[in-house]
């Protein structure tokens, strides 16, 4: 009904006068608004509807107390007259047109012009009987469409969507969550941060390499360091730091990092574990490193912010020759572009706030910089090497696979088992070069490895020229090689002496049999012991079987079986 207090209520527009006319045609005494015919503008049927604050309706006391009449009231546009002879006669009933007594406030007037809708006790939520159970799902992070098809799937539920979301909001569900704002003194706090970059097509190579965008932003300034790199390696994550300090002329207190890999080895909520190389760094520039929740990136807003804005203000419509053709440009634009801009929340530029608020609350660099070192864990393997970065290291052969700690400069590469230092190489560029040192081989691994035909030329000449000779043969071998039988002929001397097997080497040669396994043969059955000219070996002494054959037949006889012609 009109006459209903409502505080959305009021029959005004700009053709008030056409307004009450129409309603009073239509309407009647006892005021439905059913009679309004359907063509009835949609203005004229709402216009009844308009929301109605507190301070309205204080408004319009304050003039009925200041003594102006409804019509004047009205013809300020305010509020209608019918309705402002409805707060007239509310205001008198309570009192608040006298002038010694105070304006009501927003809380007396929302008990008077404000409806209450009383609950109906009678009516519960279908969302009732299941209220503990939601509670369960909602304090396990299930959404709510998840919840009302459980409901839905296990007790038979027939609410809604809405249903559940009443009842979830009823026990302090938010479907936004509320956050808040994180503040920073100068120099408190940095946030870092890798995004995906352009692909950069080499003019000069021809190469097309993946880049992404390291991007650190001081918190409280919005100055911001960027870097393109082709990587998100330890290295490279070391490497963008120090250019950063450098960049900004000292370290903040803090570094306020994602839970990457090259910075994070294991990410938790409580307990992470910090990558040994980066927690090195941390310890020589003197900062702290606080690592966000897991799945939680807006605890480094800003520098989510600054990689988004990196990424659609600087990348979009340049032309990158290389590599290092994108970084210089990302400087200028760093310095020129994003540094002078007015900040949307600070509404400063980042490079001024930086130079006169933050800058001297940064700490000092280190007079010697950092040695940045990459930390890993490897395995040694059979061969006693280990390899990093396509290159391979050797340690010592009794740490045959098991774990090490390697520590790797721009120049040397260290091994470490244990905290203690076992091995040291120089860093290696090539991809599969080996850095062996002979003492990290096994014993018969570094024999035979200097076993080498120089040497088994050396040792044989020391035995003797019989020897040498059949050394020398045994390489001059146009098909075979015959490393091992030479380091096998010349090992035989350990056992039967150099005398003997010099005789050995003699006899060999005698009978054009210069191999190892004739060599051994002569000295273990002792034939190297006897004359050349023994009757063992003289063709006389060989058994009938081996100088006449047993079925041979005297050829004269042949003749005379054939009769043949002589």
């Amino acid at each position: 009904m009109i006459g209903a207090m409502r505080p959305l209520a009021d029959r005004h527009n700009r053709a008030t006068g056409y307004c009450v006319l129409v309603l009073k045609k239509y309407l009647g005494q006892d005021k439905n608004f059913s009679k309004l015919p359907a063509t009835t503008s949609w203005r004229i049927r709402t216009m009844s509807n308009r929301r109605f604050e507190m301070y309205d309706y204080r408004q319009i006391i304050h003039r009925i107390r200041m003594g102006q009449t409804d019509r004047e009231i009205a013809r300020t546009k305010i509020i209608g007259r019918a309705k402002c002879g409805q707060i007239r006669a509310i205001a008198q009933s309570q009192g608040w047109l006298a002038s010694e007594s105070p304006l009501p406030d927003d809380a007396a007037l929302s008990e008077v012009f404000i409806k209450k809708t009383p609950s109906n006790p009678t009516h519960l939520s279908k969302c009732h009987s299941h209220e503990e159970q939601i509670k369960t799902w909602l304090g396990d992070g299930v959404c709510l469409t998840t919840i009302q098809r459980a409901l839905k799937e296990t007790f038979g539920f027939s609410g809604s969507y809405s249903s559940v979301r009443r009842m979830a909001q009823k026990n302090g569900y938010h479907e936004k969550p509320v956050t808040c704002v994180l503040e920073f003194e100068p120099g408190q706090a940095a946030q870092v941060d890798f995004g995906k970059g352009p692909d950069i097509h080499d003019v000069f190579t021809g190469a097309v390499t993946k880049t992404w965008i390291f991007v650190m932003t001081l918190c409280f300034s919005r100055h911001t360091y960027a870097e393109i790199v082709p990587d998100q390696k330890t290295a490279t994550w070391l490497a963008c730091h120090r250019r950063s300090f450098e960049f900004f002329g000292g370290v903040p207190l803090k570094m306020i990092i994602d839970n990457t890999k090259c910075a994070i080895t294991k990410a938790c909520y409580h307990d992470p574990e910090v990558q040994r190389s980066y927690g090195e760094m941390a310890e020589g520039y003197g900062f702290v490193i606080s690592p966000c929740p897991p799945y939680d990136p807006q605890k480094k807003g800003r520098v989510e912010s600054g990689v988004k804005y990196v990424k659609n203000s600087f990348v979009p419509l340049r032309i990158f020759r290389s590599l290092d053709d994108a970084n210089c440009q990302l400087r200028q634009w760093i310095m020129e572009t994003a540094g002078n801009r007015i900040h949307g929340t600070t509404r400063q530029k980042p490079l001024t706030l930086f130079a006169e608020s933050e800058k001297p609350f940064l700490k000092s660099l280190p007079d010697v910089p950092v040695e940045l070192a990459a930390w890993c864990q490897v395995k040694v393997h059979g061969n006693c090497h280990i390899q990093f970065e396509k290159a391979y290291y050797s340690a010592p052969h009794p740490l045959a696979h098991k774990k090490l700690w390697l520590r790797a400069t721009d120049n040397t590469v260290k091994l470490y088992s244990d905290l203690k230092l076992i091995a040291a190489h120089p860093r290696l560029k090539r991809p599969g070069a080996y850095s062996t040192v002979d003492e990290h081989m096994p014993p018969a691994a570094i024999a035979w490895k200097l076993q080498d035909t120089q040497w088994c030329l050396k040792q044989s000449e020391a035995v003797g020229p019989a020897c040498y000779d059949v050394i020398r043969k045994l390489f001059g071998d146009a098909v075979l090689d015959n490393l091992r039988a030479v380091q096998g002929i010349i090992g035989l001397a350990k056992k039967y002496g150099s005398v003997r097997l010099e005789n050995a080497c003699v006899r060999a040669l005698h009978f054009d049999n210069v191999r190892y396994k004739s060599v051994k043969n002569i000295l273990g059955q002792g034939l190297d012991q006897l004359p050349l000219e023994h009757e063992l070996f003289s063709p006389v002494s060989l058994s009938p079987v081996y100088t006449s054959g047993r079925f041979l037949r005297d050829i004269d006889n042949i003749r005379e079986a054939r009769r043949l012609p002589i």
